[in-house]
């Protein structure tokens, strides 16, 4: 059977109106927010409700067809590119906040309500949503739980497992159930963990309990120009260094600052070779203290123009410029590929040296964006797709960035995930032990390799194999159903 096959039952579970069939329609659907990586999947249905979802996946799962699960579609590993020859679950309209609990401070949601409809939805009762990515305006919370996503404020107040206290989920052979009770506190193996940033391989989240914060009393936010990224990255090292942790510290170069200028007119510093943006919250007396001690760090470090705002729309332009950078290179380059590392703070100055030197080498620009707190960066390799030579080129410097993280102590992916995109990578940084024991326990949840195949590991294990060196060929590569590679 095929997943065209299924079409009749996916009607009748979702509403003819719920199931896409056509061609040009499917294609609509084969990529996500990373482009380099495209498949038409055979069939797309969007249910309305957790048990439409349990259907769908049951349907697939009898039927042994691969499915994908696809929130906004924001994702930049190619977490959400479809099967071929799957069916695409598209989960944009499950909107509803189920509940805001003001005093057990949690929000119930479905997992296509955006990011920033928790924070505003809160907001009357005097709370917020600390998970913020760039994307915040559209990504859906189902995706963040997917990606295990982060954003600008995390440095703070953590990722987005530090906030989901509860998921009831589609196991992959359609089960509906609960993990995490959402309270946050909980015995045993922390399967909520595990599934928090897991890349939709081990089942589809379908509702979502996350915390809620008090939004804090004061915040203030310096912008420090510089000549320099390496004045900048002195002046985080120091922040840092004087027991200061900012709600946020993000720094952009010279062509990421040109890029958001032609795009948003944020009003930076005219020539300015970095901006470093400090954001301190919490209690007005501590604010105020840290604020002193942050702009001294910022000029001993060389800060050419110092920028203070406390005004909620002065700090959201700033922000602005921050915010609209990565869309905002588009203006600079036809294509562009959004790399997403980290290394030790210790580290930064000397990575974005060797960045900066194989742009130089290569002649293929550069932008510099990244969550300096925690050392998680941004690079934006730039290139003209129509040239094959040049994108070659490009994937071979954004591969050499990942090299250097990994040189340094750091990883591959600091909240963009792995998906189909840095699979290659995985052997890199972690040893065949390591990714056996990975395996596993994907296969523990997905036993059938149905549930988003393909992505996050370099080759899938075949469920049923033993970890360590190959013994006797396993049944699937018997009959000729499977392949080792």
């Amino acid at each position: 059977m095929t997943a065209a096959d299924l079409t009749p039952r996916m009607t009748a579970v979702c509403g003819a109106a719920n199931v896409i069939t056509d061609p040009l329609e499917l294609r609509t659907y084969e990529c996500d927010g990373l482009t380099s990586h495209r498949a038409t999947p055979a069939l797309v249905v969007l249910p309305g409700t957790a048990e439409e979802v349990a259907s769908v996946v049951k349907a697939c799962a009898e039927n042994g067809i691969p499915f994908v699960a696809r929130g906004s579609g924001t994702g930049l590993s190619g977490g959400a590119v479809p099967h071929s020859e799957g069916v695409l679950i598209v989960l944009s309209r499950m909107r509803e906040i189920i509940e805001i609990d003001p005093v057990a401070r949690r929000a119930v949601l479905e997992p296509g309500v955006t990011n920033l409809a928790v924070t505003t939805a809160a907001a009357p009762y005097g709370l917020f949503y600390a998970p913020d990515p760039s994307s915040q305006v559209i990504c859906s919370v189902g995706g963040n739980v997917a990606e295990n996503s982060g954003g600008a404020h995390c440095l703070k107040n953590g990722f987005t497992v530090h906030h989901v206290t509860g998921v009831e989920i589609v196991t992959p052979d359609g089960e509906l159930t609960w993990l995490g009770d959402g309270t946050g506190v909980g015995a045993g193996l922390d399967l909520l963990g595990a599934f928090t940033g897991s890349e939709g391989t081990l089942g589809i989240v379908t509702k979502i309990v996350v915390k809620l914060l008090p939004a804090p009393q004061t915040v203030h936010l310096v912008l420090a120009a510089y000549d320099t990224l390496a004045d900048g990255g002195r002046a985080v090292s120091d922040i840092i260094g004087a027991g200061i942790v900012p709600a946020a510290i993000e720094m952009m170069d010279a062509l990421a600052i040109e890029a958001a200028e032609a795009a948003v007119a944020c009003g930076y510093p005219q020539g300015a070779g970095a901006v470093l943006l400090v954001e301190l919250d919490g209690p007005a007396s501590e604010v105020e203290a840290e604020l002193t001690t942050v702009r001294e760090l910022c000029e001993a470090a060389g800060a050419r123009e110092i920028v203070m705002a406390d005004d909620p729309a002065e700090r959201a332009g700033i922000w602005k410029g921050r915010k609209a950078a990565f869309a905002a290179v588009g203006r600079l380059s036809p294509s562009y590929i959004v790399q997403d590392g980290v290394v030790p703070r210790t580290a930064l100055g000397d990575v974005l040296g060797r960045i900066s030197a194989m742009s130089e080498e290569t002649g293929i620009r550069v932008a510099n964006v990244f969550h300096a707190g925690d050392g998680n960066l941004h690079p934006l390799v730039l290139y003209n797709d129509a040239s094959e030579s040049e994108t070659a080129a490009a994937e071979e410097l954004s591969g050499k960035i990942l090299d250097a993280c990994i040189e340094y102590g750091g990883s591959i992916t600091g909240e963009h995930g792995v998906g189909v995109d840095k699979s290659r990578y995985m052997p890199k940084m972690f040893t065949d032990e390591d990714l056996d024991t990975m395996q596993l326990v994907r296969c523990a949840f997905d036993p059938a390799g149905l549930c988003n195949p393909g992505k996050v590991f370099p080759t899938p294990r075949l469920c049923g194999e033993v970890p360590g060196p190959r013994r006797d060929p396993h049944p699937a590569v018997a009959s000729g159903q499977a392949e080792i590679f």
